[in-house]
């Protein structure tokens, strides 16, 4: 799966335009953390944390996999509260695929 599963008719602009970058990263494996993250957090962040995920998906998609992974320690300006949501969110128990 490697599209939305919700419509954005009900969303504002911003969450519109975050909901359709986070499903089109270039790297697969951020395109569905990013993108089933964005389908069921979307409409419940609030405008810090939208702020907060637009700030991760300006990172390179290799840096923020290897921050949610633990190859790399996330740098501390980088481990908010969204993150950490979005870490939880994909608990990494299998692969990513599938």
């Amino acid at each position: 799966m490697t599209e939305s599963t919700i419509s954005s008719a009900g969303l504002d602009e911003r969450r519109r335009r975050t909901l359709f970058r986070a499903w089109h990263r270039g790297m697969r494996e951020m395109d569905i953390i990013y993108g089933k993250f964005s389908d069921s957090e979307i409409s419940k962040l609030s405008d810090t944390e939208l702020d907060q995920f637009e700030t991760l998906m300006d990172l390179p998609d290799r840096d923020v996999l290897m921050f949610l992974t633990g190859e790399a320690e996330t740098p501390t300006h980088y481990d908010t509260g969204l993150f950490r949501k979005l870490k939880d969110f994909h608990t990494h128990d299998g692969p990513i695929f599938g």
